[in-house]
């Protein structure tokens, strides 16, 4: 898919378009992130850009997309307040706003990460620590993609993974839901070529 390919048949009102990646993102591809939120924002004017508001990927696509128009940009975040000073979103959604016993679909993804499964009821019962808020950060990635209560679904992805170690962590989770859902997503392998297609 080129970008064009994917301009044209993303950039509509109903698309939500999910930026998002690892924490650690190698120096050299630093300004590739930042760079492709701002050519995504620049050539597109009706799709809205998600970020789940994490250092590292998140804020690099964030940044670029917010140079150009940041009222397009929404963040979904696992508790309110979270990196409140680095975000850069027109529109936040806490899980706090979200009532997750109404999302069944949300609860049952998020179970599937095995790592966090019991801390998943745990957290829905409302035990808060430093244990199940790992359980929060995975049903806000869960909702990233399905959407829950008035956020609407993602149609598409575009990551940045570790490529050395590819499919792992939160990152891994998100990619796993797009994949259950049949909703197609790219990873730099592919997007890197729509930076230099744009240059």
């Amino acid at each position: 898919m080129t970008l064009q390919d994917f301009i044209s048949k993303y950039d509509n009102e109903n698309s939500v378009i999910l930026l998002e990646g690892k924490r650690n993102v190698l120096d050299s591809d630093k300004e590739k992130l930042f760079l492709l939120g701002k050519l995504l924002a620049l050539k597109t004017s009706k799709m809205t850009f998600r970020s789940g508001n994490a250092e590292g990927a998140d804020q690099y696509f964030s940044e670029g997309v917010a140079e150009i128009d940041y009222k397009r940009l929404q963040v979904i975040t696992p508790y309110t307040g979270h990196r409140q000073k680095t975000n850069k979103s027109y529109s936040t959604i806490s899980l706090d706003q979200v009532d997750l016993l109404s999302n069944p679909q949300v609860v049952y993804h998020s179970k599937n990460n095995k790592k966090t499964e019991n801390l998943i009821d745990r957290y829905l019962l409302g035990e808060n620590n430093r244990y199940t808020i790992k359980a929060a950060y995975i049903i806000r990635d869960t909702i990233k993609v399905l959407g829950a209560d008035n956020i609407k679904p993602a149609t598409f992805g575009i990551f940045y993974d570790d490529l050395g170690d590819p499919g792992k962590g939160g990152t891994g989770h998100t990619m796993t839901v797009f994949s259950q859902m049949n909703i197609p997503f790219v990873d730099q392998k592919e997007w890197f070529g729509w930076v230099e297609e744009s240059d």
